[in-house]
């Protein structure tokens, strides 16, 4: 790992954003999009000495520490993202660092993920060792990494949830991860499925759900019974989400919708106080984590997508810190992902219109910000296209956002073959950073657009809920009207226009043949969802979440099959590309193997890829490239022949 002065390297980039487009932009290898990123979720220790980051080898993932003071590197423990999966770490305390790992088991033909903890003790060289030692008399549990709260006053313990008496009723214990041993503090409750802690490491709240309905219950020590705290109907207008506690024990933080998006509250849980608004944004939901100081403890902030370096801070020390970084690196977004406990070291995520995304270690007493990391080495400001914000109006004159990437080669007034690239979901969005899909192909030439699509997250309750058992409907035409906008303004050629996504996306693209085959030249999807009434019926019987299929999707046969492309094969007239992973455990396989049997049987023009051992987001390198070069193929062979 390399460290350089950030201001001998940074800067002289931030010059370049100014600079004229170059006429011919190099086209990139494909891996150079299609890997994993190069480094990823750096992480500092609590005295700032060392720093743990994930460094991508060839498509071996790596979990690395980094001693600062040393300048010496420690592999602690390898990742394929096939057969095991790092799902996270954190730090215990100085030297030891908590590791949550799941790895797939078979049961003959049944596969299935567990999940373990394990603990790297760096005191002396690397030590790795099981942070769950069970006991005789507990019955293994599938998942076993699930912390609750890393109890600030105790540096060698956690609180952690566990099924070690019955299923799906997990109970509280305090666990050494250094030893192994553990210690009941809560028994399981029926239908609580979650428990939350304050800040002190006291279990104070459960939530659960049952019936088409969620609630949370309030544990008051005072009383040591457990009252109702908050009750609603999945999906509807009364659905909060707890953040978290403050460092005072009884101040509670929480979403809920206020003037129709959702807004930050908090709330006093002595006495009957009501909850007092602390922030809403009049255009997006607030929906991100409360952002807590590591030295104080206390609540300095809450991340927020859209608002200036994604947090909103009403700590004035972190204010200070941010209008630092704004001096130093203007015109661009600079997240502090995490300080050390003094609050001295700190590290920043730098992006702009001319980088993706860079790590930068900060020291407040040495006035100094290094580079120390991108999480794409290949693109920088010579080759990055990066994305412009657009609005245009749907057909029933709604506004729908979204964003646009431009190849920078495109000549002015020049027409260009264009990917509409829907997200999946659907309750989900699209934002303005990097994005290896979109980039990838701006690279290659296409104009791309992401739209916000009505169903998406972020813009208001109702703007959301209008996905709800409506696949196929307004939503779909969103689409025709985004490639409508494009060749409207003069940028997309309206004979080159094709349609790519995964998830909700692929089904999109499918749908988008099927419904809009005059404007959609060929449909590519990845992990597509294609038969609704099979996906709901199977969730349904054999998923604990089946409440929240019946209030998506319905339970009318009939209508879910009328917006199924795969009854609809018989009439799409355009070429079809399905690629899936074989453990996709979101959208099964069968999906994509019944569109393409349907394709084939009708004679129509289909290619299909199946991934072995695939899952559901292209975790595995190897997976990512053989997706997108059969994306890039398919592409240019109906857009650019």
């Amino acid at each position: 790992m390399k460290f350089m002065p950030l201001f001998a390297t940074l800067l002289s980039t931030l010059v370049l954003v100014s600079h004229a487009k170059a006429e011919k932009v190099p086209e990139l290898p494909l891996e150079a999009y299609a890997s994993l990123p190069d480094m990823s979720r750096p992480d500092l220790s609590p005295d700032g000495k060392r720093l743990a980051f994930i460094k991508n080898m060839e498509g071996t993932l790596v979990l690395m520490v980094f001693d600062l003071e040393k300048r010496t590197n420690n592999p602690i423990i390898r990742s394929d993202n096939k057969e095991v999966f790092l799902d996270w770490f954190s730090w215990l305390n100085d030297t030891n660092l908590l590791i949550g790992a799941r790895d797939v088991r078979r049961d003959g033909a049944i596969r299935y993920t567990v999940t373990r903890m394990q603990n790297a003790d760096l005191s002396d060289g690397v030590k790795l060792t099981s942070a769950l030692k069970l006991k005789e008399s507990d019955k293994p549990p599938q998942f076993q990494d699930n912390i609750i709260s890393m109890l600030p006053d105790d540096d060698i313990r956690v609180l952690m949830q566990l099924d070690l008496k019955q299923t799906n009723a997990p109970g509280v214990y305090r666990v050494n991860p250094t030893t192994g041993r553990y210690q009941r503090v809560l028994r399981g409750k029926s239908q609580i499925s979650h428990w939350i802690s304050d800040r002190q490491g006291n279990i104070r709240m459960g939530y659960g759900q049952e019936d088409g309905k969620a609630f949370y219950r309030l544990y008051s020590p005072d009383t040591n019974e457990w009252q109702p705290f908050a009750e609603y109907e999945l999906f509807s207008a009364d659905s909060i989400s707890v953040k978290g506690f403050g460092k005072d024990p009884d101040i509670l933080y929480f979403t809920a919708i206020h003037e129709g998006r959702d807004a930050l509250f908090r709330q006093s849980l002595k006495g009957n106080n009501k909850p007092e608004l602390i922030y809403a944004d009049p255009k997006f939901d607030v929906q991100g984590s409360l952002v807590y100081s590591d030295s104080t403890g206390e609540v300095v902030g809450f991340a927020h997508s859209n608002a200036q370096d994604a947090v909103v801070y009403w700590d004035e020390d972190m204010l200070k810190l941010q209008r630092s970084l704004a001096a130093a690196l203007p015109d661009s977004n600079n997240y502090v992902l995490d300080t050390s406990q003094d609050g001295n070291r700190y590290l920043v995520y730098h992006t702009s219109a001319s980088e993706p995304g860079i790590y930068l270690l900060g020291d407040r007493k040495q006035g100094t910000l290094d580079y120390i990391g991108s999480r794409y080495d290949a693109i920088n400001e010579s080759n990055y296209a990066g994305k412009q914000a657009i609005r245009y109006k749907a057909r029933d004159g709604l506004e729908i956002a979204g964003y646009l990437t431009v190849p920078l080669s495109r000549q002015d007034k020049e027409k260009l073959p264009t990917i509409i690239l829907p997200h999946g979901g659907p309750h989900a969005r699209d934002f303005a950073n990097f994005d290896y899909w979109s980039e990838l192909l701006a690279n290659r030439g296409y104009l791309v657009l992401q739209p916000n699509f009505r169903g998406s997250s972020g813009y208001g309750y109702e703007f959301e809920m209008s996905a709800m058992q409506d696949w196929g409907g307004a939503m779909q035409d969103d689409l025709q009207d985004a490639a409508n906008y494009l060749v409207q303004q003069g940028l997309a050629d309206p004979e080159r226009i094709c349609i790519g996504g995964g998830s909700y996306g692929g089904y999109a693209a499918l749908m988008a043949v099927v419904k809009h085959p005059e404007t959609f030249k060929c449909a590519a999807s990845f992990a597509g969802v294609s038969d609704l009434e099979k996906l709901v019926s199977r969730r349904i019987r054999h998923f604990t979440n089946k409440d929240l299929y019946r209030a998506q999707f319905g339970e009318d046969d009939e209508k879910l099959a009328a917006v199924s492309p795969v009854n609809a094969a018989k009439q799409i007239n355009r070429p079809v590309l399905l690629v899936h992973g074989t453990d996709d455990a979101s959208v099964f396989v069968s999906q994509s193997r019944d569109m393409a049997s349907a394709l084939e049987s009708a004679d129509k023009e289909v290619t299909y890829i199946e991934l072995e051992d695939g899952d559901h987001h292209l975790s595995h390198q190897a997976h990512r490239v053989e997706t997108l070069e059969a994306f890039v193929e398919f592409f240019d062979k109906n857009l650019k022949q």
